[in-house]
């Protein structure tokens, strides 16, 4: 008869006895893990020291800028010789031969050298004096119905040309009335360097009103004349017209 208690308590007293051999071969087996460890610890050899190794680097140059030379110039194209004409030597004039005196003839008297210069240029007359200066004042008779400068003021007025062109200029403008042909009247006036006319008036009356206003018409109703000439040092030119 079986005794299934037994066969229990049979198989758990198998399986403690194969656990414990289990256990043992473990420990077995660790403690040969950790004897070659500490073997293989104990035949390694010491660690070797560290070498340090210092490196230094080397500075880059630094990058040099070429400095602006002068600029070389283009070489100049050789000047072209000129042949040189030698000029042939100035021959010496000979001076012609000086004649002697004749002997004075027979009964007549040589000249006396009273009075004789030996200098050179001597017989030679001094030139003749230098023409006064042109005072500008148109000369001549005045016609009737004319125009004419009969005196000037502010310094010397050399200049011809403008005293015509200023009678012409008047001139245009002067309508006689129809009086008598022995009326003559003088206007005086002034003009400036940009060719104003001023101060312009009756300086010797006529004897008629109308003659003399006409004159004086034409002078005001000309202004203003050309500038006066730029070699004229004066600040202005004072004018005497006579009218007939």
């Amino acid at each position: 008869m079986r005794d299934p208690v037994a066969e229990i308590l049979e198989e758990r007293s198998a399986a403690a006895s194969g656990l414990s051999g289990a256990i043992a071969l473990s420990l077995l087996l660790h403690a040969g893990g950790a004897g070659v460890a500490i073997y293989s610890a104990l035949r390694q050899p010491p660690p070797r020291p560290v070498t340090t190794l210092n490196i230094k680097f080397a500075r880059a140059p630094r990058p040099v800028t070429p400095t602006p030379g002068p600029v070389a110039s283009k070489p100049k194209a050789p000047e072209p010789v000129v042949p040189r004409i030698q000029e042939p030597a100035p021959q010496p004039v000979k001076a012609p031969p000086k004649k002697a005196p004749e002997p004075p003839a027979k009964g007549t008297v040589p000249f006396s050298p009273f009075g004789r210069s030996t200098k050179k240029g001597a017989d030679v007359p001094p030139p003749p004096p230098p023409p006064p200066p042109s005072s500008g004042v148109a000369g001549g008779e005045i016609g009737v119905g004319e125009a004419g400068v009969t005196g000037l003021e502010g310094g010397d007025f050399p200049y011809t040309l403008y005293l015509d062109r200023m009678k012409t200029l008047v001139g245009a403008r002067w309508i006689r009335p129809q009086i008598a042909t022995g009326a003559k009247t003088v206007i005086y006036f002034r003009i400036e360097r940009d060719g104003t006319i001023r101060d312009a008036a009756v300086e010797t009356a006529s004897g008629n009103g109308t003659f003399d206003r006409a004159a004086l018409r034409a002078v005001l109703e000309t202004s203003p004349l050309p500038p006066l000439p730029f070699g004229y040092s004066g600040n202005y030119l004072g004018v005497h017209l006579t009218f007939r």
